[in-house]
């Protein structure tokens, strides 16, 4: 495990709260797996995109890489939880949306998308019902966040895996980060390896897939690359180094993970200036009025993400911010490519598409 970056980390007091926490998971999923607990099937054709851990793993990238596969040939939703939102129920993104009605991670899926539909329900049997019900009804859905959500049981199951915090070596909740053990891995169809620092070989991927007591030819592994940073604003782009030579940098976060970002804008400049707040954050006007004064006494650029964008939308921002700030666009890349043809067919295959 040379090449990681982000070991977990054990708190070894809390063992005791952890098997405590894994006992509850081991009861409720027998309970299920025994169908005391009720799953429904639906005939729409359903991927989750789950994970076994807390923090980010890359959940939404690669339902982008989902959107973008299977939109040119089938009528796409993607029904989310929609975390940190204020509102209740069933809500479907429209154009006055914000991250208060819908959750940031839906707002940007919207926003990138708007020719799909996006949803948020954490009810997620009556979300896909209603889904059903809208007068052009999809062909597909894609739930986020899902696989600890039993009560629906979905096509395909994708389970990502952080490559740099390897399950295996963790423990559940509260002395590791862990939702429920690495047996959960069985209800999956699909591991993705994400945030790869390197192009893993087929060999690397088996023994990783060894490593997770997982079908090594149902595992794959994906890398994040950005994308070229755009005007908060006028969406208009700019080179990350043309950036990097206007002056220092604020990278300006409310992620799981930042360190991934952090060290791709280090290549370009060492003038660098964090403020990063946890995931979903949301921020307070001091906090606002903090990155205001930083962006004037440094003359710096702000460099954000595509999640911390969408909810900054709900902001009266300064104009310090607004004429300086630029987005960072990434995506998830399945490597390499003969892998990933196989990877899309699964994909396609699941949704009655077939070899394309």
């Amino acid at each position: 495990m040379s090449n990681r970056k982000d070991i977990p980390h054990i708190y070894k007091p809390l063992l005791p709260l952890a098997w405590l926490y894994s006992t509850g998971v081991w009861m409720r999923n027998r309970l299920f797996d025994r169908g005391i607990l009720p799953v429904e099937e639906f005939s729409i054709p359903i991927i989750s995109v789950g994970n076994l851990t807390v923090g980010g793993t890359g959940k939404t990238p690669l339902t982008e890489y989902l959107i973008e596969l299977l939109s040119p040939h089938k009528r796409v939703a993607v029904l989310s939880r929609g975390y940190g939102r204020k509102s209740r129920g069933f809500v479907i993104a429209s154009s006055h949306s914000t991250a208060s009605d819908i959750g940031d991670e839906p707002l940007q899926i919207y926003r990138k998308y708007p020719t799909i539909t996006v949803a948020v329900d954490s009810n997620r049997r009556r979300g896909i019902k209603l889904l059903q019900q809208q007068a052009t009804p999809p062909e597909v859905i894609l739930l986020d966040d899902a696989h600890q959500h039993r009560y629906v049981r979905p096509t395909l199951s994708i389970v990502l895996c952080d490559y740099n915090r390897p399950i295996y070596a963790d423990l559940p909740l509260p002395a590791g980060r862990l939702r429920e053990p690495m047996s959960g891995l069985k209800r999956a169809d699909i591991v993705v390896l994400t945030k790869c620092t390197h192009i893993l070989t087929q060999e690397e991927i088996s023994q990783e897939a060894d490593r997770l007591h997982f079908d090594s030819t149902s595992t794959f592994a994906a890398h994040i690359a950005y994308g070229t940073p755009r005007h908060i604003e006028t969406h208009k782009c700019q080179d990350i180094e043309h950036l990097a030579d206007m002056g220092p940098i604020i990278i300006f976060t409310g992620i799981a993970n930042p360190a991934p970002m952090i060290e791709y804008v280090s290549q370009y400049t060492s003038q660098i200036t964090v403020q990063s707040y946890p995931d979903h954050h949301n921020f307070t006007t001091q906090e606002i009025e903090k990155l205001a004064q930083t962006t004037e006494a440094k003359k710096a650029i702000i460099l954000t993400t595509e999640k911390d964008a969408a909810r900054l939308s709900g902001y009266d921002l300064p104009s310090q911010i607004t004429n300086n700030c630029y987005v960072l666009p990434l995506k998830s890349v399945i490597q390499p490519t003969s892998i990933k043809i196989g990877f899309d067919q699964r994909i396609l295959q699941a949704v009655d598409l077939g070899l394309q």
